[in-house]
């Protein structure tokens, strides 16, 4: 758990900029030592995580949480969390494989999207950062869950590609809860789980443009782009939120971020 966190809701958030973060990360690349990974908090994994006990523990227990959504940075404000911005798992991605590159002889895996959606990332990677080994791409079977053959098999596929850094995007809460079952079977020192980062970089899938990021509001043209996917993320989960938000401000909220008994 990185030391720069903060209480929120139950949850530890990280608390600095996207460089401190990126920061934090290389240096435990280079130290060495057991898998260390990040998991995105928003209000729609906030509120998801309150009905699926084994997400929130995964939230719970990741190394670096950090707050990805607008949401999260104004709650805190609210609440007199001191966090210094919203931190994405875009940045993540990009200002650590740019750091990776400038060192040099760093080794990279990618879990997760299709294979269509895999060969594109590897194809820009590996032309954007020149110095980082792409070492393995794998496209999981599309379902909700897997067996325990196939979490035995990706375990040691990515083992035996001995990557530094394993990128995951398999999607929340799914994502979340594969490293946290797995975390102590992979040798790698960072997985990072950075959900639709793949469909970004490889093009299938506009990023907002950064004028809406810098207002906040990078929710909105996704949502106008993919109004099914994301719709429940507005309408729904966005009020709980805030709702655990406002109960926690009058004082009446206590225990984790998924309930006070953890659920």
């Amino acid at each position: 758990m990185s030391t720069g966190s903060r209480d929120l809701l139950g949850y530890r958030v990280f608390a600095g900029d996207a460089a401190a973060c990126v920061g934090e990360i290389e240096a435990a690349i280079a130290a060495g030592g057991p898998a260390r990974w990040l998991a995105c908090l928003n209000p729609h994994s906030f509120a998801v995580a309150l009905d699926r006990p084994e997400f929130a523990a995964a939230l719970g227990a990741a190394d670096w949480l950090v707050p990805d959504g607008v949401g999260v940075v104004l709650g805190a404000r609210f609440l007199g969390v001191p966090l210094a911005g919203r931190v994405t798992g875009s940045d993540v991605f990009d200002g650590l494989s740019r750091l990776l590159d400038r060192r040099g002889g760093a080794r990279v895996f990618f879990l997760g999207a299709t294979e269509e959606t895999l060969a594109l990332v590897r194809e820009r990677h590996r032309r954007e950062y020149p110095s980082v080994e792409v070492v393995g791409c794998l496209a999981p079977p599309f379902r909700a869950d897997f067996t325990a053959a196939e979490l035995d098999e990706m375990a040691a596929a990515v083992n035996a590609a001995r990557p530094d850094v394993l990128w995951v995007g398999l999607g929340a809460p799914k994502q979340e809860v594969w490293l946290h079952r797995l975390r102590h079977r992979l040798d790698v020192r960072f997985a990072g789980a950075v959900g639709a980062v793949f469909d970004f970089y490889a093009g299938r899938v506009r990023r907002s443009h950064p004028a809406f990021q810098a207002l906040g509001l990078e929710w909105l043209p996704r949502l106008l782009q993919e109004p099914r996917k994301l719709w429940r993320r507005m309408i729904v989960s966005a009020p709980v939120f805030l709702w655990h938000v406002a109960r926690a401000r009058l004082g009446r909220f206590g225990g984790r971020g998924a309930g006070s008994d953890g659920q």
